[in-house]
């Protein structure tokens, strides 16, 4: 790993976040940047962590599973642990989008049914009042 440093706009540059998320990932304990005097110093870990946050939220993860994974992450051992617990956590997140898929599916049916109920009871009202003109 690199020696190299990044100051707070550095990343956020880099990464197409603002500061203030950064500043919130800290609050949060995923990141452990240095400090000098009011300036913090993030480190090439500090920057994986933060890949692998944002990478996580677009796929749906918890902040609490971002953490697990961030914890995980050993480059001496090749990283074996951590990417075995995101694939599994990938499985689980694909199977939970499968279900929601299914339970829209089932929720455009239901709303097509209740439409069509509607509009036949609307017919029958406009029916009723011809019959009554």
């Amino acid at each position: 790993m690199s020696s190299q440093t990044y100051s707070i706009s550095d990343l956020a540059r880099e990464l197409d976040i603002t500061t203030r998320a950064i500043r919130f990932y800290e609050e949060q304990g995923l990141l452990s940047p240095e400090r000098r005097g009011q300036e913090r110093i993030y480190s090439p870990r500090d920057k994986v962590s933060l890949k692998l946050i944002l990478r996580g939220k677009r796929i749906g993860f918890s902040l609490a599973e971002c953490r697990e994974l961030i914890e995980l992450y050993d480059p001496t051992s090749g990283n074996q642990k951590q990417l075995h617990s995101m694939l599994a956590k990938i499985a689980e997140r694909r199977e939970q989008l499968e279900q929601q898929l299914l339970d829209i599916e089932q929720m455009k049916l239901e709303l097509d049914t209740a439409e069509e109920r509607c509009i036949q009871a609307l017919e029958q009202t406009i029916k009723g009042e011809e019959i009554v003109q």
